[in-house]
């Protein structure tokens, strides 16, 4: 799987502002991040990223799309970033919606989910699932949160994998890789165990199988795929200009940093 290379300037640009302003509005549209006097694929594979807080969604998006790692993040209010990719020889339009947290609620049963997060749901055609092997309480979301899922589309295939990250911290480890795998096995899906901050290959190794697994199960192309699901608008775009912001900051900070030592 290939990524195109850099969009020209101006090829994307934010719809209703950033990731960190926490406006109610979802119904915005997605903005290609490449020309639109260039050929649109045919085929769209549409992926949705869910978990708790801090088990690195966003990172992993991030690393998948850039090869690059970020260590810190502004409030996550999602972003749907969108990506002209070469799969199997064959363009594709790929669009991969990051999202807010899920929680459990106190009876450890149920679920909260932003409605927000149910739009994405409804939207997408493949889930990755997140936690942290470092905190178990977000590795407890997961089955509920699968769950949720198969509520909104009851019937059909789901293409789900599930990802364990953080694998780079393994003397914090709470969830041992076994547990990853036989709950990864009972939702039907493959487990990964990946990092973000360390690991561009395994994170592109996850992403990549969700991509040839949406595409053998529904064959990537347009439309709706799953008769009955609801016609919701698509969320909103990033603007790839802030993304590269946070990149310069980030490296800003690291430089200031070494200079006071």
């Amino acid at each position: 799987m290939r990524l195109s290379g850099d969009s020209p300037p101006g090829s994307m640009s934010s719809v209703g502002g950033g990731g960190g302003g926490g406006s109610g509005n979802f119904l915005l549209v997605p903005i290609p991040e490449y020309p639109l006097l260039d050929c649109v694929p045919n085929k769209t594979v549409k992926i949705v990223v869910l978990g708790a807080s801090n088990v690195g969604k966003t990172a992993l998006i991030v690393r998948f799309l850039t090869k690059r790692f970020i260590g810190d993040y502004e409030a996550n209010t999602g972003a749907l970033y969108s990506r002209k990719v070469t799969l199997e020889g064959e363009e594709v339009s790929l669009q991969i919606q990051d999202t807010p947290c899920v929680t459990l609620q106190d009876d450890a049963d149920g679920l909260y989910c932003q409605e927000q997060i149910n739009r994405s749901i409804y939207w997408a055609d493949g889930y990755v699932l997140v936690y942290s092997i470092t905190d178990h309480n977000s590795y407890r979301t997961i089955q509920p949160l699968y769950q949720h899922v198969r509520r909104i589309h009851p019937s059909g295939n789901i293409p789900v994998i599930l990802i364990g990250n953080k694998s780079d911290l393994l003397r914090a480890r709470q969830v041992p890789a076994d547990e990853g795998e036989t709950l990864a096995a009972s939702l039907g899906g493959v487990y990964f165990e990946a990092s973000a901050r360390e690991n561009h290959e395994g994170v592109h190794s996850a992403f990549l199988h969700l991509c040839q697994e949406i595409i053998r199960v529904f064959g990537g192309g347009n439309g709706e795929k799953r008769k009955g699901g609801l016609h919701l608008a698509r969320p909103k775009s990033p603007n790839m200009q802030e993304l590269k912001r946070r990149f310069r900051q980030v490296l800003s900070s690291k430089v200031k940093s070494a200079t006071t030592l």
